[in-house]
């Protein structure tokens, strides 16, 4: 294959493709993998022209889907149905500014699990009513063949057979989520983590299924492990059946060593995993509000449910996470001037593998400030990153098979 800058290495009969398309906005297409706003359309009206409030947001072609998803997306963990203030109809409410925001500046992508929120499934209640309202106020910009809606399966009650991978309730989980989204498909559908009950086979045909029947356009994973991945794909291979296309795993500033090292394989072909990558932000740690170990009232840390995350802070404090958190804050206002959150997702969207970065800002004040660290990226040189890596002090070791990993080629991203 050839190597691209971007989270797709695509066929060079697609490139061509692509380019022929756009050669009436040729500069937005800087690489193939990597489209803007300005859409190319599959269509002989070659390119189709938007708004000007989305045209700078960068798409990149997620795995071997086909999709093309906004290098920035929206996620609803620990949000709505989670917080006091996000429920039921104040939920929405906020839920329908954050999206029109994110819309707005081309988002296409919005991301849910059957498990966000309490009681479980009352994110994807909120989101469903949402994105319902917003679609019967601007039809055009809301229309469905436009946006990638996802939810992920795995926890879905107390029940013993309400939770797992299992072919009963992937149907039944799935059917669920999509009465509480008001859809009739989702465009992917992950496995939320792997099960260690369940043979891969039986989960590999369980999510066949799911596409096959209509009900998902793709299926991946989340947190799942390079060798469980690999041995996905080949049980697809083998028995022709759908194999997992992209994966959900965490990645930030501080949580590195699995995505850029151990997940090299599953980047390159035959398998070219897209990657939708959580928690850019490591749970609010690269925003530098937990200073001096404090949790703030009204953060994620204080929410019923996510106390996990407060216990995270004491470790924080300990490991010298907020040292140096301190420091890359002092970078981001001098050198870069923009907030320390806005550094840590335009740090992200440096690395070529990501497909798209999941928000979760919980207000239209913090997304809007999240937003902004695409053109943060797109000023970030080779000597900021320099500089972030020397304060991080945490490179991975490089992987250790074939090839080498991505950090060793010089590539201009954005």
């Amino acid at each position: 294959g050839t190597w691209c800058p971007s989270a797709a290495i695509v066929p060079a009969t697609r490139a061509r493709m692509l380019i022929t398309l756009a050669a009436t906005c040729a500069a937005l297409v800087p690489h193939a993998g990597l489209r803007t706003a300005s859409r190319v359309a599959y269509s002989a009206g070659g390119t189709v022209q938007m708004s000007e409030s989305t045209a700078k947001m960068p798409y990149r072609l997620l795995g071997n889907t086909g999709l093309a998803v906004s290098v920035l997306s929206y996620g609803t963990w620990a949000t709505y149905g989670a917080k006091d203030d996000l429920m039921g109809v104040e939920g929405v409410a906020v839920c329908k500014t954050c999206f029109r925001i994110a819309r707005d500046a081309g988002v296409n992508l919005f991301d849910n699990a059957e498990t966000y929120g309490v009681p479980v499934g009352a994110a994807e209640s909120i989101m469903g009513s949402a994105i319902k309202e917003l679609q019967a106020e601007d039809p055009v910009l809301w229309r469905r063949s436009d946006l990638v809606l996802t939810t992920k399966i795995f926890w879905g009650g107390d029940g013993v057979n309400e939770v797992g991978l299992s072919t009963k309730h992937l149907r039944e989980g799935l059917t669920a989520s999509l009465e509480r989204l008001q859809l009739e498909y989702v465009d992917l559908v992950f496995c939320h983590r792997p099960d260690p009950y369940t043979p891969t086979e039986t989960v590999v045909r369980g999510m066949s299924q799911l596409v096959r029947s209509g009900q998902a356009t793709a299926w991946g994973t989340s947190e799942w492990s390079a060798a469980q991945l690999v041995e996905a794909c080949w049980i697809a291979k083998t028995m022709g059946l759908e194999p997992p296309q992209f994966e959900q795993p965490q990645y930030n500033m501080m949580h590195r060593q699995r995505f850029e090292s151990e997940y090299f394989p599953v980047f390159q072909q035959p398998y070219k995993l897209g990657t939708t990558i959580w928690s850019p932000l490591a749970s609010g740690l690269l925003t530098g509000k937990y200073a001096g170990g404090k949790v703030p009232e009204g953060s994620r840390a204080a929410a019923k449910g996510y106390e996990f995350i407060g216990g995270m802070v004491a470790t924080w404090l300990a490991d010298g996470s907020l040292d140096k958190v301190a420091k890359l804050t002092a970078f981001a206002e001098k050198e870069m001037e923009c907030s320390m959150a806005q550094l840590a997702i335009a740090w992200c969207l440096k690395n070529p593998n990501v497909s798209t970065v999941l928000l979760g800002a919980t207000s239209p004040k913090q997304l809007e400030e999240n937003l902004g660290a695409l053109a943060v990226a797109q000023r970030l040189t080779e000597e900021h990153m320099a500089t972030m890596e020397a304060i991080l002090d945490n490179t991975p070791e490089g992987y250790s098979g074939y090839g080498k990993p991505f950090w060793a080629r010089t590539v201009d991203v954005l």
